[in-house]
C-alpha cells in the first residue's frame, strides 16, 4: 500500500525508536561488538494472518540503510500456522537487537488486527454484507491499523474526521434534529462528499432517507429490528445504503449480514484485537 510509504509512516518510525532507544542500547553495547554480523528469524508462535512485514523492515532500515531485505515466502495476508519460520533478516546483530521490540510490537500488533479481520469477514461469507473498520484506532497506529484491516479482508470506513460526514447522535441534537443536520451538512459540503446519519428507529430512518441522507447507521439494533430498518429503508429509497454498528461480536454479526446489511462496523477490529505471538531470535553468522 502506498500508506505504508508515506512520510507520516516512516516519521512515526522513527518517533517509536527514539522513545524505545532513548540515549541509547545500553544492554546491546555493553555485551554485544559493533563487529558481529546476525540473522534474526521471525517465527510464528500461533496461528496468524501475516501482516507488516514491510514496517518490521523500515524499523531496521532506519537504524542501518546498508541492511537487506526481509528474505521470506511470504506475504501480507498470506495464513501462517504455528511453528513457522516466515522471514529471516541478516545485519549487524547490535542494529537487530536494538531494532527487535519495535519491530515485533508493530508486526504483532498489526498482525493480530489482520488475523482477526479475517474471523469477522469468514463470519459473513455468503451474504453481501462487508465489514468495515472504525475511528477506533491507537493513536499514532492508525494508518497501521487500517491498513491491517484491508489485509484482513475488510474495508476502511473514515480515514478521519475530514474524510467524510457521518451525523450522530450529538450532532443531531446541537443541530436541532435530523432533517436540520442533513440540511446544513448538504449546504457546507462538496458534491462529492456523501452523507451518513446514525438512527435509532424507524422515524428518524424516515426523516434520514427523505432529507437526503446517503447512508444510514443503524445503531446498537438486534438483527430482527435491523431486518425490519433495512426492508422499511429499501421501500423509501432502493439505492440507500445501510450500515449496522453496536456491539458486532463473532457469535452475532452473521445474523447481522443475513438481515440485509450492505455494511457491518466493528470497532473492535481495531481497539480490542489481540497482539499474535512473534518471536525474533539472533544466531551469529
Amino acid at each position: 500500500m502506498t500508506w505504508l510509504d508515506s512520510s507520516e509512516v516512516i516519521t512515526a518510525i522513527g518517533h517509536f525508536l527514539a522513545e524505545d532507544i532513548g540515549r541509547g542500547d545500553i544492554t546491546t553495547s555493553a555485551t554485544v561488538a559493533g563487529d558481529v554480523r546476525g540473522v534474526g528469524r521471525f517465527l510464528a508462535k500461533e496461528y496468524l494472518v501475516i501482516c507488516g512485514l514491510n514496517i518490521a523492515e523500515a524499523v531496521f532500515l532506519h537504524l542501518d540503510p546498508d541492511l537487506p531485505e526481509i528474505e521470506t515466502a511470504f506475504a501480507d495476508g498470506d495464513e501462517i500456522e504455528e511453528g513457522t519460520i516466515f522471514g529471516s533478516l541478516k545485519g549487524y546483530a547490535d542494529v537487530l537487537l536494538t531494532g527487535e521490540r519495535v519491530a515485533l510490537n508493530l508486526l504483532q500488533r498489526m498482525s493480530g488486527v489482520a488475523t482477526l479481520t479475517r474471523q469477522y469477514v469468514r463470519a459473513v461469507e455468503g451474504t453481501n454484507a462487508a465489514i468495515v473498520d472504525t475511528r477506533k484506532t491507537t493513536p499514532g497506529l492508525r494508518l497501521l491499523e487500517k491498513y491491517a484491516v484491508t489485509v484482513g479482508g475488510g474495508k476502511n470506513h473514515r480515514m478521519g474526521l475530514d474524510d467524510g460526514v457521518l451525523i450522530k447522535d450529538n450532532h443531531i441534537t446541537l443541530a436541532g434534529g435530523v432533517t436540520e443536520a442533513v440540511a446544513a451538512a448538504k449546504q457546507k459540503t462538496g458534491h462529492l462528499h456523501k452523507i451518513e446519519v446514525e438512527i435509532m428507529n424507524w422515524a428518524q430512518l424516515r426523516e434520514a432517507i427523505e432529507a437526503g441522507a446517503d447512508i444510514v447507521m443503524l445503531d446498537n439494533q438486534t438483527p430482527e429490528e435491523a431486518a425490519k430498518l433495512v426492508e422499511m429503508a429499501r421501500s423509501l429509497n432502493p439505492n440507500v445504503l445501510i450500515e449496522a454498528s453496536g456491539g458486532m461480536d463473532l457469535d452475532r454479526v452473521r445474523s447481522f449480514a443475513e438481515a440485509g446489511v450492505d455494511l457491518i462496523s466493528v470497532g473492535r477490529l481495531t481497539h480490542s484485537a489481540r497482539a499474535v505471538d512473534i518471536s525474533f531470535k539472533i544466531q551469529t553468522i
